[in-house]
């Protein structure tokens, strides 16, 4: 995954370096507004490093499995998926109400990483083919979660400006709670 400069992805746009630009001038709407966008792009780049975790862990449990540290994948799906023996993922374990958005296209985005190959089959590839997947997808994680860290990045700064606003008296949690817009 790649930023393009100008691209009209989500997430080109969350990471355009103007994205920002003029926050403090901008309407309390328009704050929030670019607020909930990167929090939407939060949302799926988190949703896109669980797949690639998850066919990372697949692919690793077949290498355990061709070793004989397990006996049978389907019998170790639970634990498998579940991330044992993973090492810690250190975030900043954010909470959000979003759903991720366009999930059958981060299915197939996933899925295209690990060369399509098909994870029900995983015996018919050999272990340097075993190895490269697990290299490419681990790769594309760190690239994910760069990208995702990106966007946190943005979505503090507009939290920072909405709290700024508040903090200054320039927004009123009146209008906030009764829908109106005298601060913008």
């Amino acid at each position: 995954m790649k930023i393009k400069p100008g691209g009209v992805r989500r997430l080109d746009r969350v990471l355009a370096a103007d994205y920002l630009a003029g926050l403090e001038r901008r309407p309390l709407g328009d704050v929030r507004s670019l607020r909930r966008e990167a929090e939407q792009e939060e949302t799926d780049l988190s949703y896109t490093r669980r797949l690639i975790h998850g066919r990372i862990d697949i692919l690793r449990a077949e290498q355990r499995r061709r070793t004989g540290d397990i006996d049978n994948i389907v019998d170790h799906l639970p634990t498998v998926l579940a991330g044992e023996g993973r090492l810690p993922v250190h975030g900043l374990g954010r909470y959000t109400a979003v759903e991720p958005s366009l999930v059958a296209a981060h299915n197939r985005y996933a899925d295209k990483l690990a060369a399509d190959a098909s994870l029900s089959q995983l015996e018919e590839h050999t272990d340097d083919e075993l190895a490269t997947m697990i290299a490419t997808l681990e790769a594309e994680e760190v690239s994910v979660s760069r990208w995702r860290r990106a966007v946190q990045e943005v979505m503090d700064a507009c939290s920072a400006e909405v709290a700024r606003r508040y903090r200054d008296g320039e927004a009123r949690v009146e209008d906030l709670l009764t829908g109106g817009s005298a601060a913008g």
